[in-house]
């Protein structure tokens, strides 16, 4: 049967030239491209209703718009997310001379409440990693070597599931991750991170089809962008749980998040982590100290190179 034909995105031209900046200057990632289409295009249903338009809209229409996202009931942090799509989408069409003002640059974020990343305990990590060992199948072994890496890296699953081959290297025991921006970065493989990868590639040509070549170091057959998607690997990450059984929700940032928190424990400094991370700013990395005691957190902030700026006090 013939697939049916994507219908075609009614997105205001202003909208698809911002989207398309962000895919190219800024090297946003489709679900985060997807999700500001959305947002955008709710926006301008509200401008329509409210007999304005993207070129013409004020700060008092924003303002509307916002207020009408809290009194439908959605939640500030996604009010929040979508006041974010809009304050860049405005800047943007400023910057392009498309409007002579940026009427979201005054608008301030609903209040939220910082939550806390969740993470599993060393211990639930190691009864996760020997579950996966269990089995020698190549799907087992593919899950085996992306839980190694991940937990060996923190990555982000954006970047685990588009590792390239050429990313892998026996050799000098290092893993060269493209994040966000298209910015590399280098981490440090464990040993048993290769040798799960090592296990698994001879296992590699079962997930391509015969004769078909493909630069992912976890290629798929199935999945539309030819690498294996975060959804499958998900959705096998809370399958392994269960079988070891962890009771926790468990997904690839639950995986990462726990890389963060043991290292911390360990007494790494929030330099080091924020670069293994990938993390633009170290203020996204300081979450992680209230992820751990009181002893802990003053260990990390003694130690970290920046520490003064962290505790003012040692300079009185």
């Amino acid at each position: 049967m013939a697939k049916k034909p994507t219908s075609p995105s009614r997105s205001s031209r202003h909208i698809t030239s911002f989207l398309q900046m962000m895919t190219v200057e800024r090297g946003a990632a489709p679900n985060t491209i997807e999700n500001y289409r959305r947002d955008l295009e709710n926006l301008e249903d509200y401008l329509t209703r409210k007999q304005s338009r993207l070129e013409t809209a004020n700060s008092e229409h924003l303002r509307g718009y916002i207020k009408s996202l809290l009194d439908g009931g959605y939640a500030p942090r996604t009010s929040a997310r979508r006041l974010s799509a809009l304050k860049q989408f405005f800047k943007f069409l400023y910057g392009e001379r498309i409007r002579t003002d940026d009427p979201a640059a005054s608008l301030d974020s609903p209040k939220l409440g910082r939550s806390l990343p969740k993470y599993l305990t060393e211990e639930e990590i190691t009864r996760l990693l020997e579950e996966a060992k269990t089995d020698s199948g190549p799907k087992d072994l593919r899950l085996s070597a992306l839980l190694e890496i991940l937990y060996a890296c923190g990555l982000r699953v954006s970047e685990l599931i588009t590792l390239p081959q050429s990313a892998f290297t026996r050799q000098s025991g290092m893993l060269i991750v493209t994040g966000k921006g298209n910015k590399e970065r280098m981490v440090p493989l464990t040993k048993t991170a290769i040798e799960a990868v090592n296990t698994y590639q001879p296992q590699r040509h079962t997930f391509l089809k015969k004769g078909q070549e493909s630069p992912w170091l976890f290629p798929s057959k199935r999945s539309r962008e030819g690498h294996v998607n975060r959804h499958t690997f998900d959705s096998e990450l809370r399958a392994l749980a269960l079988k070891a059984g962890i009771t926790k929700k468990v997904s690839a940032h639950v995986i990462r998040h726990s890389f963060a928190s043991h290292l911390l424990d360990h007494d790494i400094d929030l330099r080091t982590l924020q670069q293994m991370l990938g993390h633009a700013d170290i203020s996204t990395t300081t979450i992680y100290t209230h992820m751990i005691g009181d002893r802990e957190k003053q260990l990390v902030l003694n130690k970290h190179p920046l520490a003064a700026l962290f505790n003012p006090e040692d300079d009185k």
